[in-house]
């Protein structure tokens, strides 16, 4: 009774900000993302007989208690489908900042229903999978499908969930990641979703936001660069807005990520083809064509307060490894 999974991070085209319903994480737009092949968590989780409480080991240290608790309260729902109430012991790895907008919770989530869920001997189809992530923390349904995944927002349980609208093999475009902070943010993004409805520009942003989605998607199918930058950073600072307007008001944003923000705009006009996301912490996405990419790097590795540049491509889907952390 005991297995083990990986599952990428994923960077957001258009952003899952607020929810519709907190309980079931139903959002309140659809979203759009690439899964990230070089960040990534592997999780292996056995359950064990007897008594006591689960747990939870993190990057080599036991888990905090909000961690413990996320952690605990997932594995019962995946607990409740396969009728059992044995503990567990979680061990889990990333191999990239967590905590710090970089959607480590997207992985972590995906990974950890995933194994939990094959060591239960349970095999729920990709959407029930998706789903199911979603309940431990939203934007990991987007962690469990491959490539280019759209999250449906839905109505019901059942019907929001990720599906891949395109394999990572279809476009190998490449996220240069500008570090600027390793650092846990101070607002998480679950309470950014709960404040996000007291913005007056929340209901602005959701009501345009299945149209910046089909502009997505119509972009990733036809691998055009511009229409899916110029979507995709509508929609950051738009998100951005929100959690800045929102009572009290969040702001990710460092100088340091103004920064890279404001030189992604300059090399552009340049006539550089990269654009630039921000998921909910300071970290700069940058995203261009792999014909670009070290030359992005090497600009990007020249600015100030950028810590470390990571490159990632399109990465594949949740999936089974063999080899048990613990």
């Amino acid at each position: 009774m005991k297995a083990t999974a990986s599952a990428d991070a994923n960077i957001a085209f258009v952003k899952y900000w607020g929810d519709v319903d907190p309980a079931l994480h139903l959002p309140a737009n659809p979203s759009i993302s690439m899964n990230l092949d070089t960040l990534s968590t592997v999780t292996t989780v056995a359950f064990l007989d007897g008594p006591g409480a689960d747990r939870v080991i993190v990057d080599g240290a036991p888990a905090d208690p909000t961690t413990h608790h996320r952690v605990s309260a997932h594995l019962d729902r995946v607990r409740a489908r396969a009728g059992t109430e044995l503990r567990a012991r979680v061990v889990s790895r990333s191999d990239f900042p967590t905590g710090a907008g970089l959607a480590s919770s997207a992985s972590a989530f995906a990974a950890l229903t995933l194994a939990a869920a094959a060591a239960l001997g349970l095999e729920l189809p990709e959407g029930a999978l998706s789903a199911l992530a979603r309940l431990g923390s939203g934007s990991a349904c987007r962690s469990v499908p491959p490539g280019f995944v759209e999250w449906v927002a839905g109505e019901s349980h059942e019907a929001s969930s990720g599906h891949s609208i395109a394999p990572p093999e279809h476009w190998p475009l490449c996220d240069c990641i500008a570090i600027v902070s390793s650092a846990h943010k101070t607002v998480g993004s679950r309470e950014g979703h709960a404040r996000a409805p007291s913005s007056p520009l929340h209901g602005a942003r959701v009501e345009g936001a299945a149209g910046r989605v089909a502009a997505c998607r119509d972009a990733i199918l036809a691998r055009d660069l511009a229409t899916l930058g110029s979507a995709m950073e509508a929609d950051t600072v738009m998100m951005h807005a929100v959690a800045m307007t929102s009572r009290p008001p969040i702001c990710y944003w460092t100088p340091a990520t103004l920064h890279v923000i404001r030189a992604v705009l300059a090399w552009r006009a340049g006539g550089l083809p990269v654009h630039y996301t921000v998921d909910a912490g300071p970290n700069v996405h940058c995203l261009c064509d792999e014909a670009d990419a070290a030359g992005v790097v090497q600009r990007l590795e020249g600015l100030p307060g950028v810590q470390q540049v990571r490159v990632a491509r399109p990465g594949g889907g949740a999936h089974l490894v063999s080899e048990h952390l613990a």
